[in-house]
């Protein structure tokens, strides 16, 4: 399984993400905004403390997205 090994937050709730097997790209968090259990990730000064974790991404209050979620993503986007 791949591994998310930078996620580095730019504007408009976007992710600038490398994995471990070299996938670049960027993963867009706004489809997801309206979930009630993404709803603290409208602040983007919390938006911005995404970091790498468990294989994929988690902000502090543990608010997660999977390695698999955010590949697809960016593979459809391209």
């Amino acid at each position: 399984m791949d591994t998310i090994i930078k996620a580095n937050p730019i504007d408009d709730y976007k992710i600038e993400i490398l994995t471990s097997s070299g996938i670049e790209g960027v993963f867009d968090v706004k489809p997801y905004l309206n979930g009630s259990a993404f709803k603290e990730l409208k602040s983007t000064s919390y938006f911005r403390r995404v970091r790498p974790a468990h294989r994929g991404i988690m902000w502090p209050n543990e608010q997660d997205f999977s390695s698999d979620t955010i590949i697809w993503a960016i593979r459809k986007s391209q």
